[in-house]
């Protein structure tokens, strides 16, 4: 039982920062255009992490395509400013699309 116990608060810390950054994303409205495993509007965050892997520059490109916006790379949709989402915010969005796998 306690082992239990420890896997599932194991599993909980592990979930957490990517809860915490999922639900950023849901009230930044992110998830209107965008869904982790699909294409909605724009690409899913999978195909953004995988498009980008390995890519240094990646998390302050895409913070500053979040907050500017976009278009070209995902096909004829632009993707619109997001001037309400700070730069902090902005990273830290991007860090967490990148780490989804």
């Amino acid at each position: 039982m306690k082992r239990a116990l420890l896997i599932m608060a194991a599993m909980a810390a592990i979930a957490a920062p990517a809860m915490a950054d999922e639900a950023l994303a849901k009230s930044k409205n992110c998830m209107a255009c965008h869904a982790a495993d699909k294409k909605l509007v724009g690409p899913s965050y999978k195909d953004v992490a995988k498009k980008y892997a390995g890519d240094a520059k990646a998390v302050d490109m895409l913070a500053a395509k979040i907050i500017k916006g976009g278009s070209g790379v995902w096909g004829a949709i632009p993707m619109p400013a997001n001037t309400q989402v700070s730069e902090a915010d902005s990273k830290k969005l991007a860090a967490w699309v990148l780490s989804l796998k």
